[in-house]
């Protein structure tokens, strides 16, 4: 199937919109995914079929991750959004000992003077504290801050993928 201009496909946007609601614990996640599928487009798939759409999303770049998202507050960890001024002379620096820590979920460059953002989920201040210390003794780097969370007010973000009716729907197999 072609895609269209954004780079996705019918099938694409379907199977991402699955991917998005409750993926399934399960031994074969991907045939009770290629069975929703069928449910609610009529489009058949093999568990296998739906596996390589994923795999062929991330592979061009639509799917960068497919995993679980924890409340971590019950679980005893703490989420802090950190941010930073970091000379790009020692950038690719920073960003490799961040992006090293397991603790680290989302890690951004953005175009101001605090440039660099990151979110820490951590179940010690001790950890927390020693790593913005490290951080802090970096020769170069700029103020590093610590902004935790007081309250979540939104866990959970679904994309629902629009489906324009101008697309052409793939043939259901029989």
């Amino acid at each position: 199937m072609s895609h269209s201009a954004d780079g996705l496909n019918h099938l694409d946007k379907l199977a991402l919109n699955l991917l998005q609601d409750g993926f399934p614990i399960q031994p074969k996640p991907y045939d009770l995914l290629a069975a929703r599928l069928k449910d609610q487009s009529g489009l058949e798939l093999s568990g296998l079929e739906f596996l390589n759409i994923v795999n062929s999303l991330k592979e061009i770049g639509y799917l960068r991750r497919l995993g679980g998202i924890f409340n971590s507050a019950p679980l005893g960890y703490r989420s802090t959004l950190c941010a930073a001024r970091v000379p790009d002379e020692i950038l690719d620096q920073v960003v490799a000992l961040i992006n090293a820590r397991p603790e680290v979920t989302h890690n951004y460059i953005r175009a101001n003077k605090i440039n660099l953002w990151f979110t820490f989920c951590h179940d010690s201040v001790e950890t927390l504290n020693s790593f913005l210390n490290q951080l802090r003794s970096i020769k170069g780097i700029g103020e590093v801050f610590d902004l935790p969370a007081k309250k979540v007010y939104k866990i959970r973000a679904v994309f629902n993928l629009s489906l324009p009716s101008d697309l052409p729907k793939p043939v259901p197999k029989k």
